[in-house]
């Protein structure tokens, strides 16, 4: 058995997870890593932080066979991430990048080192659990939509916004717009400001989730599994179901498709 210490840095947050090797990335039980965590992704600035953060998880876990991580936080970030465990120095950083190979999927982007590590690894995972058409959902400080067909391969995507993005760049750049609150008991059209920035923000988000679904269609590749991921799937969830959307109701959450992509993509090669 091999324990595998994952990395997901984002701009906004950093998710570590630990995984034995004698489970499966196609597993759905809610308790699949051995240990995990979330912290601030600024927290990889301080000495301190990363002092407190490799400490505990030394502390939490045996030495790994193998770490592997995806960033898109900048250079600095992985610099500062590859200082955590100077008594792990045998261990090499594995890191995924777009243009990583995955066997059995490939990209159609045009540059594929361009493509955010990310929604690379959030593919990978994705086809983990699942060989059907796929829409790919990454909501967080951006939010990624991205087509993944059942023959493995990634048709592209889009990037826009995160809901956080669009509700602060609301009041940033108009002169009497406030900074939306989400309350539980905004629906529908918005009677009041705040609840129109709400509201229309998340229309945003799954309109073009909506309009993703119907170009796959239109190039043959319908829609069979919607995955939402990130900080605010929930919310977009929460959204779909109340049945506005009714073409978006395949749509699921599933935390840590990126750590999941990763977890693959480090099985896939210890096999080779």
């Amino acid at each position: 058995m091999s324990l595998y210490l994952l990395f997901d840095i984002g701009n906004t947050r950093m998710k570590w997870a630990a995984i034995e090797s004698t489970h499966n990335p196609s597993d759905r039980q809610k308790k699949l890593w051995a240990y995990s965590g979330s912290i601030s992704s600024k927290s990889l600035e301080s000495a301190e932080h990363r002092a407190e953060l490799a400490d505990y998880i030394a502390k939490t876990l045996p030495k790994p066979d193998a770490i592997a991580f995806a960033c898109v936080a900048g250079d600095r970030a992985i610099t500062n991430l590859k200082t955590l465990f100077p008594q792990w120095d045998d261990l090499v950083w594995q890191e995924l990048t777009g243009n990583t190979t995955f066997n059995g999927m490939r990209t159609l982007y045009q540059e594929p080192k361009k493509l955010g590590a990310d929604r690379w690894a959030g593919l990978i995972g994705a086809r983990a659990l699942s060989s059907t058409n796929t829409l790919v959902v990454n909501s967080g400080t951006a939010t990624t939509i991205d087509l993944l067909g059942a023959n493995g391969i990634h048709y592209g995507g889009w990037i826009l916004p995160g809901l956080d993005l669009m509700q602060s760049g609301l009041q940033v750049n108009t002169a009497q717009l406030p900074l939306a609150i989400r309350s539980a008991e905004h629906s529908g059209f918005g009677l009041n400001t705040n609840d129109a920035i709400i509201s229309g923000c998340d229309a945003a988000q799954l309109g073009a989730i909506e309009y993703a679904a119907q170009i796959a269609k239109s190039i043959n590749h319908p829609i069979e599994r919607i995955y939402l991921d990130g900080g605010n799937a929930k919310i977009l969830h929460q959204a779909i179901q109340k049945g506005l959307t009714p073409s978006l109701g395949l749509a699921e959450c599933v935390d840590g498709l990126v750590l999941r992509g990763l977890w693959s993509w480090l099985l896939q090669s210890q096999k080779s």
